[in-house]
């Protein structure tokens, strides 16, 4: 593989173990709300958006081992920090739907914007392209979601 090959397979691997991170991230957050929330149908919302986020990363890995590069295997520091915010959020307003609902919406809006900075770039071959627009696309639709969701709890 000669240098130009091998700066673009690591620029991909780069951006690639981002969003892998990202995912991982989203999912343990969307279990987390789940915790927290009481109601049913919003339980199961939110382990639907976890199973989710679990198979894009199980599409993220599988690119990135493609590019025989070892995946990340867990999410970041950041996002523990997210959680823990959800985890106060949740003590001092309990049962406060609506809190868990913007905690939730925080985080998809910062996953959007990561897949829209990581698209920018033109180092994704069309596949990859793809996969990274797809991914983004249901994005867009949890947020869509979350949005009537928060809406409706703050009318309760």
């Amino acid at each position: 593989m000669n240098a130009e090959n091998q700066k673009l397979n690591q620029e991909l691997t780069e951006a690639l173990q981002k969003l892998l991170v990202k995912n991982y991230d989203a999912e343990k957050g969307f279990i987390k709300a789940m915790q927290e929330i009481e109601h049913t149908a919003l339980k199961g919302f939110m382990q639907r958006q976890a199973a989710k986020r679990n198979q894009f990363a199980t599409e993220l890995d599988k690119e990135l081992h493609a590019l025989n590069a070892r995946p990340e295997d867990e999410g970041s520091l950041a996002a523990d920090l997210h959680r823990f915010w959800i985890d106060v959020k949740s003590i001092v307003s309990k049962d406060d739907i609506s809190s868990v609902l913007e905690e939730c919406l925080r985080g998809e809006k910062m996953s959007a914007e990561e897949y829209e900075n990581a698209l920018e770039s033109d180092k994704f071959p069309q596949h990859l392209r793809t996969v990274i627009n797809n991914q983004l696309s249901q994005i867009y639709h949890t947020i869509e979601d979350l949005q009537q969701l928060d809406d409706i709890a703050k009318l309760r």
